[in-house]
């Protein structure tokens, strides 16, 4: 039996799958004809570049192509991928209750400009497989009566006890809607009510997101994110979150990429504390590539707000991968807030806590989720990363410096790195565009008239300026050393609390040794003979080494 039929049977238990993997492996056939060779597997050269697709606009040009000159100026001696954020058109969310999954919305441009970006970059596709928008024709079908789109989302009685039911959100899991006949019907909305969940019990639901899969491949995706992907499979009475039939999706997802386009890199969201993160893993062969390393964000801004690693550097000491075919996918912000989820277990309740009233006194909004017991907790900070580092009152040198010691971290650490657009723009929280749209997660989705940018980068006295060339520096030497491929080994070594300390190490004994000074203390930290890899200069062994205030060095014991 063949591993995809050997899944539905999984999946769907009872009901026969020999046609639904018939129509599987025709549609893996048709899209193995269209794709283009990938890169198979990454190295330190792979940093991804996470943006909207209408981040920079100039007139009525079509935005992708106005991307593409920003791209091809600025940023392609920088990144080697670039995320764009969901590009099809949408009805809320900024993009993530997308109305037809294969069409581009048109203010953005369309198909050929996707393709066009694919000669100057590799790109990275969001698959949105949890759910759709509610003015989808899916949906609107399904609202008219239409038998094709029966049972295509899931219908629930409001009665049923779903208080197991795991929430990423302060509202109802069904919402009501009225069907053309007047019946009205209750629909699973995991995120809201414009966002209708899927129903892959229904193996309709599981063709019609596997066609959309294979036209991303067909479409130049040589990474895909599975967006909200611990979510697809409902059973009432359960946390429906993570769910055995849920990880045998998430594989079939993988055996049909790797069939179609070996060498694309699947990624699954999973914003969930780690130990649940790494499941999607599975055996390190048949599940994802790579999973968020939705820890790293609100730790690195612990350590650095306390002057305290100890948390961070815990977390760290016990990563550990299932073997060389996965890695981490890295990084500090993103179109989300910073989750605080992931380091519930690793940090204090009492402690997430100090942080997020901290944060709210210096400008930064907070989002909550509802708990089984009715109760309300902290669920995401909305804030850019640099106002959640820094203080209203912090100079621009003090803002800087704590901005790229964060990225250092990111940059030294095991995994691919990705580094969000606000961030390389040194983005300040933007309260206006929350004003406009009443919702958080516009404190950190600005979008900029490329003119404007153009000028913030070519002013040397802009924090933007000084930004941008301090992390391009920082992400050219990384890409310029073999020993921070995602492979590498780590180990976190103890030089006391307010320094976090990694070495990358290879079987013949070259090692990096990234210091990072997380404290507003002069440090002291005694190494061996070494090269400094920023100032190009030797380091000897003879005396401690001394680490300014939120200062980093790159040690490499080999010149």
């Amino acid at each position: 039996m063949d591993i995809i039929t050997k899944r539905l049977e999984t999946i769907y238990e009872s009901e026969s799958v020999v046609s639904i993997a018939s129509e599987i492996q025709h549609r893996i056939e048709q899209a193995k004809r269209k794709v283009k060779a990938r890169k198979q597997g990454w190295d330190n050269k792979d940093v991804v570049l996470i943006t909207y697709g209408d981040q920079f606009f100039e007139g009525q040009e079509p935005t992708l192509v106005t991307f593409k000159e920003m791209y091809d100026k600025y940023l392609h001696d920088m990144f080697e991928l670039v995320h764009i954020l969901p590009f099809y058109p949408y009805s809320s969310d900024d993009g993530f209750s997308v109305i037809d999954y294969k069409m581009v919305n048109p203010k953005l441009g369309d198909w050929n400009d996707v393709n066009n970006l694919t000669k100057s970059t590799r790109l990275m596709f969001d698959y949105v497989c949890n759910h759709i928008s509610a003015k989808s024709d899916w949906f609107e079908e399904y609202l008219k009566g239409n038998p094709e789109y029966d049972n295509f989302f899931v219908e629930m009685s409001p009665n049923t006890d779903l208080s197991a039911v795991t929430r990423p959100r302060a509202t109802p899991v069904l919402t009501e809607f009225a069907l053309a006949d007047g019946q009205k019907k209750h629909i699973w909305t995991t995120f809201s009510e414009d966002q209708i969940d899927l129903n892959f019990s229904n193996p309709q639901v599981l063709l019609r997101m596997i066609d959309v899969l294979a036209f991303y491949l067909e479409e130049g995706a040589e990474y895909v994110r599975l967006d909200a992907v611990g979510f697809m499979w409902k059973e009432p009475g359960t946390s429906c979150i993570h769910l055995e039939k849920t990880h045998e999706i998430v594989k079939l997802f993988r055996d049909v990429l790797d069939e179609i386009a070996p060498g694309t890199v699947m990624i699954t969201e999973t914003n969930v504390p780690h130990k649940d993160n790494i499941t999607y893993f599975g055996d390190g062969k048949d599940e994802a590539h790579m999973v968020y390393q939705f820890p790293l964000p609100p730790l690195v801004l612990q350590a650095i707000h306390t002057g305290n690693g100890e948390a961070l550097s815990g977390w760290a000491n016990g990563l550990e991968l299932p073997g060389d075919d996965a890695t981490f996918f890295n990084f500090l912000a993103s179109h989300d807030g910073i989750g605080l989820n992931p380091i519930r277990g690793i940090v204090p309740e009492n402690d997430i806590l100090a942080l997020v009233k901290d944060l709210e006194a210096e400008g930064a909004l907070v989002s909550y989720k509802q708990n089984p017991d009715g109760t309300k907790s902290p669920y995401e900070i909305n804030v850019t990363y640099m106002d959640a580092l820094n203080k209203l009152s912090d100079s621009d040198d003090l803002r800087l410096q704590r901005f790229l010691l964060a990225h250092s971290i990111l940059l030294v650490i095991p995994g691919v790195p990705a580094i969000y657009v606000q961030s390389i723009l040194g983005a300040r929280n933007d309260l206006d565009g929350v004003a406009k749209t009443g919702h958080n997660r516009s404190i950190n989705r600005k979008k900029y008239p490329l003119a404007d940018i153009e000028a913030g980068i070519g002013d040397s006295k802009t924090l933007m300026h000084r930004v941008f060339e301090g992390i391009k520096g920082l992400v050219q030497l990384r890409k310029s050393e073999q020993l921070f491929h995602p492979n590498v080994a780590m180990e976190v070594l103890d030089y006391g609390a307010a320094v976090f300390a990694v070495k990358r190490y290879d079987e013949v004994g070259d090692y990096v040794l990234a210091l990072h000074n997380l404290s507003d203390q002069v440090v002291s930290c005694n190494v061996e003979d070494s090269w400094d890899m920023m100032t190009n200069q030797h380091i000897s062994g003879s005396a401690p080494i001394t680490l300014a205030p939120y200062a980093f060095r790159w040690l490499k014991n080999k010149n």
